[in-house]
């Protein structure tokens, strides 16, 4: 069985990894890290939220930064402000122990951008950004990314698919210097295929994680027939049952999320909302409420809750079956976390029975009746 020191991985990482609770590498570190730490050359990897990409990726690259050089030596890109913020917690609580401080910078939008400048007057070896924002601060002459020696896109088919794909050729382009590319996504539709080819080696390291892998073993995973009209009663009476566990209810539209949470909340349940046509600032007080505890349950759209982060979530609601099968995986991975035990319920319609069953099929997964 493989450790993180049988991987390559420094005994000052390992303590903070310790202290996380982080002891048994996941599929995608046991392949990732040792390639990365040897060789660090082009990587691509098939991978979903929750597999511990972060980890994989973070781990080798904190390695292959000196300390002594005060300039950006890496960018990570991700699609969401959430997720950047993630990805820069994780960086500082790896390097808890490290003798020689490493200095990451997260960069987002809906951040005051004067603030994110006067920041990054001091020394930074990692930035990490969403790609609007690096834009941003390139075009204001407040960073260089002449040093910049590993560039790693995170979630790249969900940064696409925001619309960043110029801003993403940008940092390619003036990232030129750079050593490697490491270039992470759950799905590889034709754009991320072409980005590859572009701005990659013609023989890139391929990791694939086994879709059956990727599904966490501590979700109880079930379903429900539900007329659409009866959904929102069946919601009601499970929330009623839950006494203070928390939990997520997803919908697909953002039309639909307000409608559900307005609903719910007129039941008496406390209950925030999260889709994409909040402000940053509106998006940022319901996810402070929600991560307090002042409400209790969430309705949230796909795209709104790329990058949420919060544990002991008891359950997650499936008010549709997502249109794709990976977002299956995105939503029912925020229960469960941290070694805990989930619910992930889906409500079906009568005619839907066929593509539960593909779902099924697809992630290696059996669903019983709710």
């Amino acid at each position: 069985m493989s450790n993180f020191k049988s991987l390559g991985i420094p005994a000052d990482l390992i303590k903070g990894l310790d202290d996380l609770g982080i002891s048994k590498p996941t599929p995608i570190q046991a392949q990732v890290i040792p390639y990365l730490l040897e060789r660090g050359f082009d990587l691509v990897g098939q991978a979903q939220t929750g597999t511990g990409k972060t980890a994989a990726f973070g781990l080798p690259l904190l390695t292959k930064i000196n300390p002594n050089q005060p300039f950006i030596q890496a960018v990570i890109l991700a699609p969401t402000r959430e997720l950047a913020k993630q990805i820069g917690k994780a960086l500082f609580r790896y390097t808890k122990y490290s003798e020689n401080r490493i200095f990451q910078e997260v960069v987002a939008g809906g951040d005051k951008i004067e603030l994110q400048i006067s920041r990054l007057q001091r020394p930074t070896h990692i930035l990490v950004a969403t790609p609007g924002r690096l834009f941003d601060l390139v075009k204001r002459k407040a960073i260089s990314l002449n040093e910049v020696q590993y560039l790693i896109l995170d979630e790249a088919d969900e940064m696409l698919s925001m619309g960043f794909k110029d801003q993403i050729r940008s940092t390619i382009e003036l990232t030129q210097n750079r050593k490697a590319t490491w270039l992470f996504s759950a799905t590889f539709p034709k754009v991320i295929r072409d980005l590859i080819k572009s701005c990659m080696s013609p023989d890139p390291k391929m990791v694939k994680v086994d879709i059956k892998n990727v599904v966490n073993k501590n979700i109880d995973h079930r379903y429900a027939v539900c007329v659409k009209e009866d959904k929102t009663d069946f919601i009601d009476h499970f929330l009623q049952r839950q006494g203070n566990r928390r939990g997520l209810i997803f919908t697909r539209t953002k039309d639909g999320a307000d409608i559900l949470a307005k609903q719910l909340s007129n039941r008496g349940h406390s209950i925030g909302v999260l889709q994409g046509d909040l402000t940053q600032l509106e998006r940022d007080k319901v996810m402070r409420s929600f991560k307090k505890e002042r409400t209790q349950f969430l309705v949230a759209t796909d795209v709104a809750a790329r990058g949420i982060d919060i544990e002991d979530l008891a359950f997650v609601v499936h008010h549709q079956l997502p249109e794709q099968i990976d977002y299956y995986t995105h939503r029912s991975g925020r229960t469960a976390r941290a070694g805990k035990k989930g619910v992930s319920i889906v409500l079906i319609d009568p005619r839907e029975k066929k593509k539960l069953n593909q779902f099924s099929h697809h992630l290696g997964i059996s669903f019983g009746p709710a």
